[in-house]
C-alpha cells in the first residue's frame, strides 16, 4: 500500500519543478508500468519506448492528480493503458491484450517475484513441471476475450483490487467482479481440457 500523504507530498514537489521528486516517482513506478507495457507489446524495446511514453504523459499530466479520487499507482496504471489502448488502435492491432499474459523471457525486472526467488529444496524435474504449469496457463490465457483476460490479469497478476481494476477499466465494480469470475471459470475450463488432453 502506498502512503498517501508521501505520494501527495512528491506530487507537489515535483509540479513545484523538484527533479528529485521526478526522479523518485520514476524509481518507485518503472518496474510497474514496464512490466504492465511488456505484457501488452510482447517485445522489450517496445515496452521500453512505451514505458517512457507513460511517463512523458504522467508528467504532463501530474497536475489533475486528485489524491481524493484513488491511489496515485491506479491512476498511473489508468494511465499506462489508455496509452495502450491507443498505441495499439493507431498501429492497428486489435488483439492489443495477446501479449499481456505473455511470461516476459530475458528480463528479470518483468519476472514475478516467484520466478525469481530460487527454491533451493526443489528437484531440476520440479522446476521444469512448475515452469511448464505456467505455460500452460498463459497459453490458456491468451485463449480468453481481452475483456476477461484484463481483469483476470489486473487482478491475479498485478493484485489489484476490485476497485482500482473498475477505476482502471472505467466500468462498474460489479462489472469487474463478473469479469474476474468468469474469466477465471473459463481458464479453469481449458486448464481442465488440456490437462485431459495430456493424460
Amino acid at each position: 500500500m502506498e502512503d498517501v500523504q508521501v505520494v501527495a507530498m512528491l506530487v507537489r514537489r515535483c509540479i513545484a519543478g523538484d527533479a528529485a521528486a521526478w526522479e523518485e516517482i520514476v524509481q518507485n513506478y518503472n518496474r510497474r508500468i514496464y512490466n504492465i507495457c511488456y505484457r501488452f507489446a510482447g517485445s522489450a524495446d517496445d515496452a521500453q519506448d512505451l514505458t517512457q511514453e507513460v511517463f512523458i504523459k504522467i508528467y504532463r499530466t501530474l497536475s489533475s492528480y486528485d489524491t481524493h479520487k484513488g491511489a496515485f499507482a491506479t491512476w498511473i496504471t489508468t494511465i499506462t493503458r489508455n496509452l495502450l489502448v491507443d498505441h495499439f488502435r493507431k498501429t492497428k492491432q486489435d488483439r492489443m491484450t495477446d501479449s499481456l499474459d505473455a511470461a516476459p523471457s530475458d528480463h528479470e525486472d518483468a519476472h514475478p517475484l516467484s520466478d525469481r526467488i530460487e527454491d533451493k529444496s526443489a528437484p531440476p524435474d520440479s522446476r521444469v513441471r512448475s515452469r511448464q504449469v505456467g505455460e500452460t496457463v498463459h497459453a490458456a490465457l491468451a485463449k480468453l476475450s481481452p475483456e476477461l483476460r484484463e481483469a483476470v490479469i489486473l487482478r491475479d497478476l498485478q493484485d489489484m483490487d476490485y476497485r482500482d481494476i473498475a477505476t482502471a477499466l472505467r466500468v462498474p465494480e460489479g462489472t469487474v467482479k463478473s469479469r474476474i469470475n468468469r474469466g477465471r471459470a473459463e481458464l479453469a475450463r481449458l486448464l481442465q481440457r488440456t490437462y485431459r488432453q495430456v493424460m
